[in-house]
């Protein structure tokens, strides 16, 4: 199970603070002015092995002006989308009227709420907590966003209930690495993902229509191709969040995102005739970020004329160029053509995912690496890199162990990436790299002289001055 945490709370409370702590990120924008965030932000965590979506918002409580107003319902949204919220409050400027209202609204939703009492800096905790029991809902917990403090006593105590569930042996949804590949299906609304999967079916199992958000939630649906078992989710198409309205629809972002995170490829759908457009960008971006396999289908290509559709090649290649890595179908659901291609891509994919490479093999291939192209001197000296094995998969992982390795410039990983990815045929798997420095044995010591050395060095000394 992947919970999902909204944060709300007054506007500059350091809710966007709290995101960006809690995924480990700076992907919200921080300042000391109020109601800078408007929209909803989606992004990862993950405490003690235990991932989670966490969801910021802007400010509650004052909805005097058109985009406050708005940032209040994408507020709204996001508490009857989350499975659990995180009430943030200001320490200093105490309990007021405003969080009293939304604590009231918290309290008729039926969600888990947590009382984040944030910028408590220099208090002790009790202090800082006591004004904020009269809320109502439940023990406050004190937090510094800004600095870290307590910030895991907090997220321990809104995960309790789902590390109840996944301890009492509730069946988890993470499908990578199982004998069944599950096969995400993501995009836009409206780009013919229900369409796809009724073509590879050869019946009409998915609703669809041209308006945009007919399907809801994701949608399993057992497939054999060649023999081969696996199994589609059909995923709600993720609109831009400005725009998402609907009262049934506006659950669709969370079960897509889920979707992502529990499955071992993503087939990706672009809409041809819109071309690559930003949301896009985001979610492929999202993909890659979470380690999911990816191959990516332009849909839709029958309705491209001819003469446009080498300039629809080119936009593809320059925008997706940093997911390079992944396969490219032209394709149309609608009738069928390439629809086999984005298949068997997406079953090479998850095979290439999941393999154990042999340890002399990874170090053949890290020392012609090196051979070809050595790593680049950084404050005069050489980085060493001495041995590579495979830490994981689903995504595949490599470590690499060698001396100041932290140090290693980001277009060298690139490199390395790339000829690892290459000459293990990776394609369409984002390989990740974990870089190990070993422990100096000479740390700590020093080395005692004798008499004579002590002597020498003193009349080099001497002799220097």
């Amino acid at each position: 199970m992947l919970p999902a945490v909204a944060l709300v709370g007054r506007p500059n409370v350091g809710k966007s603070t709290l995101f960006n702590q809690l995924t480990e990120s700076r992907d919200a924008l921080v300042a000391d002015y109020p109601g800078l965030t408007r929209d909803r932000r989606y992004g990862f965590g993950n405490f003690e092995g235990q991932p989670f979506i966490v969801i910021d918002t802007g400010g509650l409580g004052n909805s005097t002006g058109e985009l406050e107003s708005l940032a209040a319902e994408q507020a709204q949204v996001a508490m009857e989308e989350a499975d659990s919220v995180i009430f943030v409050v200001n320490h200093r400027e105490g309990l007021t009227a405003a969080d009293q209202d939304i604590a009231d609204q918290l309290r008729s939703s039926n969600k888990l709420v947590t009382i984040a009492v944030n910028k408590s800096e220099g208090l002790a905790s009790e202090l800082a907590e006591a004004e904020f029991y009269g809320l109502g809902l439940g023990s406050p917990i004190g937090i510094a966003a800004l600095h870290g403090r307590r910030i895991a006593d907090l997220i321990c105590e809104v995960l309790v209930p789902f590390k109840l569930n996944k301890e009492s042996g509730e069946p988890g949804s993470d499908s990578r690495g199982s004998e069944k590949p599950h096969l995400a299906v993501i995009g836009r609304p409206n780009v013919g993902k229900s369409t796809f999967i009724n073509r590879l079916l050869g019946t009409d199992r998915m609703v669809t229509s041209s308006q945009p958000g007919t399907t809801r939630d994701s949608v399993l649906v057992p497939c054999e191709r060649g023999g081969r078992e696996f199994v589609l989710v059909d995923t709600a198409g993720i609109r831009r969040r400005a725009k998402v309205n609907d009262s049934i629809e506006k659950f669709s972002i969370v079960q897509s995102l889920k979707a992502i995170e529990n499955s071992g490829v993503a087939m990706f759908l672009i809409d041809a005739q819109e071309g690559v457009t930003e949301q896009d960008l985001s979610l492929i971006g999202l993909i890659i970020e979470r380690g999911c396999a990816l191959t990516i289908g332009v849909n839709k290509w029958d309705g491209i004329a001819t003469s446009h559709r080498r300039q629809v090649e080119a936009e593809v290649d320059r925008k997706l160029e940093f997911a390079d890595f992944a396969r490219v179908n032209y394709i149309s659901a609608l009738h069928g053509s390439g629809i086999d291609k984005v298949i068997n891509a997406a079953l090479t994919t998850y095979e290439a995912a999941g393999k154990e490479f042999p340890t002399p093999w990874l170090n053949k291939i890290l020392e012609r690496a090196l051979t070809v192209h050595p790593p680049p001197l950084v404050g005069g000296r050489r980085i060493r890199l001495r041995y590579a094995h495979q830490g994981g998969r689903h995504p595949p992982i490599l470590v690499i162990h060698g001396n100041r390795t932290e140090r290693l410039p980001a277009h060298y990983r690139r490199y390395l990436v790339n000829t690892f990815r290459k000459k293990l045929h990776l394609e369409g798997v984002p390989l990740r790299l974990e870089l190990k420095s070993g422990d100096n044995p000479y740390s700590g010591r020093r080395n005692k002289l004798t008499r004579r050395q002590s002597k020498h060095r003193r009349r080099v000394i001497r002799h220097r001055r």
